[in-house]
Parts: structure tokens; C-alpha cells; sequence
């Protein structure tokens, strides 16, 4: 496998996770006008939020079996293809239920595409932190495009206009990525499906002290960064008082950030310590979703968003501490399993946030992930202190 061929390869899976990526996005800049729409209250789009990074979450472990019986190539190019034809169902969603439905949908099909992805380049790439660094930019990639372009075609067309972009970014990478990434060798091509799901080894696995010490740290980043990815614009504008066109900004800057930190703190993890790494992200959390709480005035918000965007950068050290700890003919189903039971429990960010917003306000709500943000690093020392150091 040369060089050129296998950052061709990571490339285009980091642009097939900007697509779903950006199919999921491009729903928070409009949630007014969602809202207005359907006459629903921000705590029933959360819910539509959530049961999107619920289904999203889900998805990851049957991506792992899939993965390893039909090939990673083949389970990626399902994932963006569906992630087009679910943002299509979506902008075209006639009642809130049917919004509700489809948004499930698209988390169920976006959700296909990580885990395999993540197995397919762990397989090739020798410093993974690196590699899984580069990877996870798709999100803020994404992040910095698609919500002032969703904001822009949302309040020059409508809401729905805005959803169909998942469409339109979706299809040309499909093509590029079934032209481009030879098909991938499946691990187990005669075992079937339900033969790999052995429910004691599964939980097991799932027993091990570090796999649950890092479930537990990704479980609570993944809670504050699908309430950020769903509700940071809504907040800037609502709660902060900052217009849409600022608030978009303000977004795009927070993926700005992040996607400029991911690779740095993935390199950091593979030369220094994954839990260093995790730590440097967590306390920027507390930094930058206290300052938007307690702060006021567009600077302070700008230095809040900032590091907001350094702390959403936990992936990558925490995604390759699962795959340190893990053999590699556990990878692809253990990494699909693991990813499921951090992103499920984390896709609670949406509703709970949402509907503490409702209840308490915005200020409360944003309180919230800080306080979480505390949490995660209180156990990072926690565990160096008491040396449970795999």
C-alpha cells in the first residue's frame, strides 16, 4: 500500500464524514424556523435532535459487524448514498411526525459511515492519533461551512432548501469515493452476521476497566458535543442576544477551531498521553461554556466559542485510546460497539438541554455542559491519581 494511495484513502473518508457531517448540521441554523413551521416548541426539536444522534449512535455497532463482513468500502459508500436520500426525505417533511421520522432516518444511515471508517484507517496508518486527527476535521470542516450556508439559503429560501444541502454535498462524494477507494478485503467474508454477535464476549469487552474509564469520558463529551452541534446557533442568538448572521459566524468559527486543533491534539496524544490530550480539551470546556454563561459582549463570546472548539477536540485521543486498548480483530465490531454505547447515551445532549432551555433558560442549559465538562476531567485526574492507567 503506497502512500499516496493511503492518504487518498484518508482523504476521501474525511470528506464522506464531512457529508454526514454536514446532512446532520445543516438542521440547527433553522430550528426557528422549524419551530414556527411546525408550531412545536424547541424541546420537540431537540427531541427530533436527539433521536437523530440516538439513531446515529445505534448505528455504530452494526457498522462494525457490516464492516467486517461485506468490507469497510462498501458500508461507506451505503452511508453517504443513504445520507442523500434521507436529507431528501427530510427538506420534504410534510407534519413534525414526519420530520421526527426522518431525521432518525438520516442519523440511521449517516451513522454507518464512522466506525468502518475509523477500522479502514487504523488498518493502513501506523500513528492512528494522527490519522483519526485528520479524520474527525470532517466535522468541523463541515461545521465551518455548512451553517452560514444553511443560514444564508434557510433566510433567502426556506428551511427545507437549507435540509436539501445534505443532498447536494452528498452525491458527488459518493462518486468520487466509488471511483477513487478500491474495494476493501472483509475480515470475517464467511462468518455470518449473527454468528459475530456473541453476547457474552460483547459484554465482556464491555466490562473492561479501561474500555468502560474511556466510555465513560466519551459518553460525556458526546453529550456536550451534540448539545453544541445542535444548539450553539439558537443560544448566540436567543439567550446571547446576537443576531443570526453573528451567530452563524460565531458557529463556523467554533468548527474553525476545532478543525484546526484535531490534528494537533491527536499528534500530542500519540507523542505525550491520550489522557493528557483529553484533559487539555476538557478544561477548555469549562473555560468556554463558562465564559458564554457568565460572560456579555461579543468578545467574550467569541473567546467562549473558541474554546469550545478546542474542547470538542476529545475525539481524537479518546477515539484512539479505545483502539489502543483494543485487539485488532476486535477493532472493527468493538470499536461499533463501544461508539454505540458512548454516542447513545450522548445523544441526550439534545433533549436535555432543549428542554432545560425551555424550563430554566439558556444560561442554565449552557451551565449544564460546563458542570459535564468538570465531571470528565475530575475523573481523568481522578484515574492518574488512583493509577488505573491501563
Amino acid at each position: 500500500m503506497n502512500w499516496s494511495y493511503r492518504n487518498t484513502v484518508l482523504v476521501l473518508c474525511t470528506l464522506a464524514f464531512f457529508v454526514t457531517v454536514t446532512a446532520r448540521l445543516v438542521i440547527s441554523p433553522v430550528v426557528p424556523d422549524i419551530e414556527t413551521s411546525f408550531s412545536v416548541s424547541t424541546g420537540a426539536v431537540g427531541l427530533a435532535l436527539s433521536g437523530m444522534w440516538a439513531a446515529y449512535a445505534l448505528s455504530q455497532f452494526p457498522s462494525g459487524v457490516l464492516g467486517d463482513r461485506y468490507g469497510e468500502r462498501r458500508i461507506i459508500l451505503v452511508a453517504i448514498g443513504g445520507t442523500a436520500v434521507a436529507s431528501a426525505l427530510l427538506a420534504l417533511s410534510p407534519t413534525y411526525a414526519f420530520f421526527l421520522l426522518f431525521t432518525v432516518v438520516l442519523g440511521l444511515t449517516a451513522g454507518l459511515h464512522y466506525s468502518v471508517a475509523t477500522t479502514l484507517l487504523t488498518r493502513q496508518f501506523d500513528r492512528t492519533g494522527y490519522a483519526i486527527g485528520v479524520h474527525v476535521t470532517g466535522a468541523p470542516i463541515a461545521g465551518f461551512l455548512a451553517p452560514p450556508i444553511a443560514a444564508f439559503v434557510g433566510s433567502r429560501y426556506s428551511w427545507r432548501a437549507a435540509i436539501l444541502l445534505g443532498t447536494i454535498t452528498a452525491i458527488p462524494v459518493v462518486i468520487v469515493f466509488y471511483a477513487r477507494v478500491r474495494p476493501t478485503e472483509p475480515r470475517v467474508p464467511d462468518e455470518r452476521v449473527r454468528d459475530r454477535i456473541d453476547i457474552t464476549l460483547l459484554s465482556q469487552l464491555l466490562a473492561r476497566p479501561p474500555v468502560v474509564y474511556t466510555m465513560v469520558l466519551s459518553a460525556l463529551g458526546a453529550f456536550t458535543w451534540q448539545a453544541t452541534a445542535s444548539f450553539l446557533p439558537a443560544y448566540l442568538e436567543q439567550g446571547y442576544g446576537l443576531s443570526r448572521t453573528v451567530a452563524g459566524l460565531l458557529f463556523s468559527m467554533y468548527f474553525l477551531t476545532n478543525g484546526l486543533v484535531q490534528p494537533l491534539i491527536g499528534r500530542f496524544s500519540d507523542r505525550i498521553s491520550r489522557d493528557a490530550a483529553a484533559s487539555i480539551t476538557m478544561a477548555a470546556g469549562i473555560v468556554g461554556f463558562g465564559l458564554l454563561v457568565v460572560g456579555d459582549g461579543l468578545m467574550i463570546a467569541v473567546a467562549g466559542v473558541a474554546c469550545v472548539g478546542v474542547a470538542m477536540a476529545w475525539g481524537a485521543p479518546l477515539q484512539s485510546r479505545f483502539m489502543d486498548i483494543l485487539a485488532p480483530s476486535e477493532q472493527g465490531i468493538g470499536f461499533g460497539l463501544v461508539r454505540t454505547v458512548y454516542m447513545t447515551i450522548g445523544a441526550l445532549g439534545s433533549v436535555v438541554v432543549g428542554a432545560t432551555a425551555d424550563g430554566f433558560g439558556w444560561a442554565v442549559a449552557f451551565a449544564v455542559l460546563s458542570a459535564i465538562m468538570a465531571v470528565a476531567l475530575t475523573a481523568i485526574v481522578l484515574n492518574r491519581v488512583l493509577s488505573l492507567e491501563y
